[in-house]
């Protein structure tokens, strides 16, 4: 069994590459695979008032993004597992598959209940299109060449942010709400058709055994902490039976879960990878900074129309911001990592700067200058970008290749729990705070959750001042606890074992990989 304290080798050998312009075309499609997963959730928010207005069901509404949340959480690791027995391109174009059908029950929904259906499907092809993408990273680059790829596929993700909602929000306004799942089908089947020809397959045929309990229970496990962050003090009370049998469920499917893996001749999820210190510190920090990115992500456009009375479009573009930096410094981590060689110290560095930006957020309100916004969410983007692309690269290039695909899905897997979580946590932190802070004010309302920009508008000037202080006060203690949670994450990263990358190219790169 390894030791915790050393970390596995296997991962750093020096892998053949495919010759240069095969590998420039896998590397674009496995990046517009990704770009199809990512913004596979944020196309549908600018349009689901207008779905609601054509479908009913408003009662669901907030289930079309939980359910490709969920759907994407829980099908990542097993995806990840399936591309590590049967190779990643098998993998790859069934996911595609997947992603497709679901974006078309979606598209063809006469209901609100067909359309999460479709949303559940399209999740499960989304979240594996995810984890398996960027684990062919490793398998077609030597160690050394893997931080410039993995910096320019985390910016993906950053990009899909800003861009899915504006593409979401011209197709409805220009076409139909329908078109914002069919617009991905000319992408996804182009993107099948390439690596059918250009990404290597598996040539071995060794027989596997699938650890179906295991891959069960970690659905269980996850399923119900997704559910406990999104339901729990928002759609049911705590003390509501929904929300009580998952909390019982929850333990139970862990205690499930690690029996499984155990006894499982091939776990879904290795147990002795969490002994693997770069996979513990990696994971750490991709648990905890996603808490600091969906928080913001989440409280910010709120912060913005109540407040600073912005429109919700502009409130949204101020996320832009935070992209650009997230964008920048993740491309430039990678860059770094190839010419370098190193890693380690940039989480450090990134999650330093993160809880600065974080400690600046909580000192905004109603008088703090638009201008100066921007900039705090900029410095947040800068924390966040390298963690996205060294956390990969770390736990990649420590775990044995056979757990490639289990060892990517992780990292993801930690972020979105992490996010889903920290979203939970901050909402029952909000909700505390304007219990505090703005219901004496406004006694007239039975729950200070449910205020509108109308309603403050339409308050006395002085009381609505004070409305709006008493708002700010309510959003501060939630980047006083993104700074700690960052700040943890920054001591986290200080347990990274910088492993040698090895030359920048590996011996046979010219070789074209054979179907």
């Amino acid at each position: 069994m390894q030791d915790k304290t050393q970390p596995i080798t296997d991962g750093v050998q020096d892998i053949p590459s495919p010759d240069s312009a095969t590998l420039r075309v896998i590397l674009i499609t496995v990046a517009t695979t990704l770009f199809l997963a990512s913004t596979g959730n944020t196309i549908v928010t600018t349009a689901l008032p207008t779905i609601v207005s054509d479908l009913g069901g408003l009662t669901y509404i907030s289930w079309v993004v939980t359910a490709y949340l969920l759907a994407s959480t829980v099908g990542a690791p097993i995806a990840g597992k399936l591309g590590d027995m049967y190779g990643r391109k098998v993998v790859l174009q069934f996911a595609i598959g997947v992603f497709l059908l679901g974006g078309a029950l979606c598209g063809l929904a006469g209901n609100m209940i067909v359309l999460i259906a479709g949303r559940f499907v399209q999740g499960m092809g989304g979240g594996a299109l995810i984890v398996v993408s960027m684990a062919v990273v490793a398998e077609v680059l030597p160690p050394r060449e893997r931080g410039r790829a993995q910096g320019a596929l985390s910016s993906v993700f950053g990009f899909s942010t800003v861009v899915g909602p504006l593409i979401g929000g011209f197709l409805v306004q220009v076409v139909s709400w329908h078109w914002i799942f069919f617009v991905n089908f000319p992408i996804g089947i182009a993107a099948f058709f390439i690596l059918r020809r250009t990404l290597p397959s598996r040539t071995d045929r060794v027989p596997h055994k699938m650890d179906y309990v295991g891959s069960a229970l970690l659905m269980i496990l996850l399923s119900t902490v997704v559910l406990i962050a999104n339901l729990a003090g928002t759609v049911f009370d705590w003390s509501s039976l929904p929300v009580l049998v998952l909390l019982v469920l929850a333990p139970m499917a862990l205690v499930g879960f690690i029996s499984a893996e155990r006894r499982a001749s091939e776990p879904v999820m290795p147990l002795d990878l969490f002994r693997i210190r770069n996979f513990q510190a990696a994971n750490s920090v991709n648990f905890m900074v996603g808490m600091a990115m969906f928080g913001t992500i989440a409280f910010m456009p709120m912060f913005l129309q109540v407040v600073k009375h912005v429109d919700p479009i502009r409130s949204g573009l101020y996320l832009v911001a935070m992209m650009l930096g997230l964008i920048g410094t993740s491309f430039v981590a990678g860059r770094y990592i190839s010419a370098t060689g190193r890693y380690k110290v940039l989480p450090t560095v990134s999650t330093a700067i993160l809880t600065v930006a974080m400690l600046a957020l909580t000192t905004i309100g109603p008088d703090t200058p638009m201008w100066l916004i921007p900039i705090y969410l900029f410095f947040v983007g800068i924390g966040i970008g390298p963690t996205m692309s060294v956390g990969i690269v770390s736990i990649q290039t420590s775990i044995p290749r056979e757990h490639l695909g289990v060892g990517t899905a992780s990292a993801n897997m930690f972020r979105l729990v992490g996010g889903a979580i920290g979203t939970s946590v901050f909402g029952a932190i909000f909700a505390a705070g304007l219990s505090r802070h703005v219901q004496p004010l406004m006694p007239g309302v039975s729950d200070a959750r449910s205020l509108t920009v109308d309603m403050v508008d339409r308050l006395d000037p002085v009381l609505k001042l004070e409305v709006l202080h008493g708002f700010a006060a309510a959003l501060t203690p939630i980047y006083y606890v993104g700074a700690v949670v960052a700040a943890v994450a920054c001591l986290a990263s200080t347990r990274l074992v910088e492993i040698p990358l090895g030359p920048s190219r590996a011996p046979g790169a010219e070789q074209t990989p054979a179907e």
